[in-house]
């Protein structure tokens, strides 16, 4: 009898984080910044989306050996690692994205008319700190979702 109690109350704890709004945006986050990074990071191999050589200080360009679009690859694989990580592990993933974040901006800002790319990625830098925060709240009261 007790295990029915159990389960009940297991059902009940679980269906009480679900409506959390509070972990739903955890959810949302957690997603967005999986997702986003693996074809960003995918997307640098093919340049469908855009050409992003073009997004790369010409003084990056500089110092790191190779072309443009080989450091794109490298940045490829990065993010890719960045979205899994948050995937995996959100507390720590999280702050890699939001510090991979910071570097694009530094870049971004060295490039005359990419303000306005480096003031989106700031709000995404900000995104990926909230999302750490929730992840740091619910580490260990993960839920099937």
């Amino acid at each position: 009898m007790s295990s029915a109690t159990a389960t009940t109350t297991s059902a009940a704890s679980r269906r009480a984080v679900l409506t959390d709004p509070a972990y739903q945006a955890f959810v949302i986050l957690r997603t967005g910044f999986t997702v986003a990074p693996i074809l960003f990071g995918l997307d640098k191999f093919a340049n469908l989306l855009v050409d992003w050589p073009t997004y790369l200080a010409p003084w990056i360009n500089d110092v790191v050996p190779g072309s443009a679009q080989a450091l794109m690859y490298a940045v490829g694989v990065i993010e890719i690692v960045a979205g899994l990580a948050v995937a995996l592990a959100p507390r720590f993933g999280g702050w890699l994205v939001a510090g991979w974040l910071a570097g694009i901006i530094v870049n971004l800002l060295t490039i005359p008319g990419h303000y306005d790319v480096a003031l989106r990625d700031f709000g995404l830098l900000l995104g990926a700190v909230a999302l750490t925060r929730l992840a740091q709240a619910y580490h260990g009261k993960r839920q099937s979702h």
